[in-house]
């Protein structure tokens, strides 16, 4: 099989070319605007947004995996998300089209679902909060149209993980784990809302899994069971280090305040921070959703939540082994 990445030089997809290069029936390709650290010999520099380029990139390809896309919280202008996320996915159709390939499975995000939804499945209603979710959202309805204008030998699989993180990441995750390590960590509200999270060693194993698998047209969300609550990752963290994580908790009210006060000292100063109305809004809200669907085609995880925490947590800030390889995430 033939199967193209599109947008695998980064976190999520580095890990799944490591696993998918172990099966030699694969011939795997990777285009990427950015080389591959690990992998350059099979990667071809090209943009989601050069049309032309995909028609010739694409030609001889059995399937695609589309990996593509501006996530970051800050992306600047917004109009970016849209620009890769939505027409990069037009592009990337069209140039399906007209090489013939018929297959492909869509990283999309529960993003789509919106924040504080009572563990919703894979039919809840779309509700994006932000620029991110809403232009992941577009993206999906615009495969499924082409799903739809003639299914006959088609398959599409749009794969909806929650955040992911693990070795390498610098994320929102990251960034809450070396905050809680740190010792100097600051709690805000209850922590007792959950947190549905991804390791990436599983994200991976899943794809891998589709692409042998995944016939038809089907959406599946992908979260690693059992979810945690702010309080429990904290314990986890502590356990996995070894250390007894101290921290100073504030109600709500006050560090949503200082989130704004730090979205203005960025507008002033035209930096981007560690800390913003956003992201406190992030870790005060409860990110649980289902994924009983995916787990009942028989899929089963590599790694258990806490082995991937662990795993993270000692290849960071135990060990230091990054060797300065890093993926800048959300």
């Amino acid at each position: 099989m033939n199967i193209c990445l599109v947008g695998a030089s980064g976190f999520v997809g580095t890990r799944l070319i490591e696993l998918l290069k172990q099966d030699s029936r694969y011939q795997i390709k990777n285009i990427d605007k950015n080389n591959s650290p690990f992998y350059p010999e099979i990667t071809t520099i090209a943009n989601i947004r050069d049309k032309e380029k995909l028609k010739i990139l694409l030609q001889d390809q059995d399937l695609v995996v589309l990996l593509a896309a501006e996530h970051r919280d800050d992306v600047s202008p917004t109009s970016l998300y849209y620009d890769v996320n939505v027409e990069g996915v037009r592009n990337v159709l069209e140039a399906m089209d007209v090489c013939g390939v018929k297959k492909i499975i869509f990283t999309s995000s529960v993003a789509v679902y919106g924040l504080n939804k009572k563990n919703p499945n894979e039919e809840h209603p779309a509700d994006p909060f932000n620029h991110y979710g809403k232009s992941k959202w577009q993206a999906e309805e615009i495969l499924r149209e082409w799903y739809n204008r003639n299914s006959k030998g088609k398959m599409l699989t749009i794969v909806r993980p929650s955040v992911i993180f693990g070795e390498r990441n610098r994320g929102n995750v990251y960034n809450l784990l070396k905050q809680i390590s740190s010792g100097h960590f600051l709690k805000v509200g209850s922590c007792k809302n959950k947190k549905s999270m991804v390791y990436v060693g599983n994200i991976a194993a899943l794809l891998s899994y589709f692409i042998e698998r995944a016939k038809g047209y089907n959406v599946y969300n992908y979260i690693d069971k059992p979810d945690l609550t702010m309080n429990e990752l904290i314990d986890v963290v502590g356990k996995s280090l070894e250390r007894k994580i101290p921290s100073i908790k504030i109600p709500y009210f006050l560090g949503i305040l200082g989130g704004y006060c730090f979205d203005i000292l960025a507008k002033i100063t035209n930096k981007k921070l560690s800390i913003s109305s956003v992201r406190v809004k992030k870790f005060c809200a409860t990110t649980q959703f289902d994924s009983s669907k995916v787990l009942e085609l028989g899929f089963t995880p590599p790694y258990s939540l806490e082995n991937g925490l662990d795993r993270t947590l000692k290849f960071e800030f135990v060990h230091d082994a990054s060797e300065g390889v890093i993926f800048e995430t959300e």
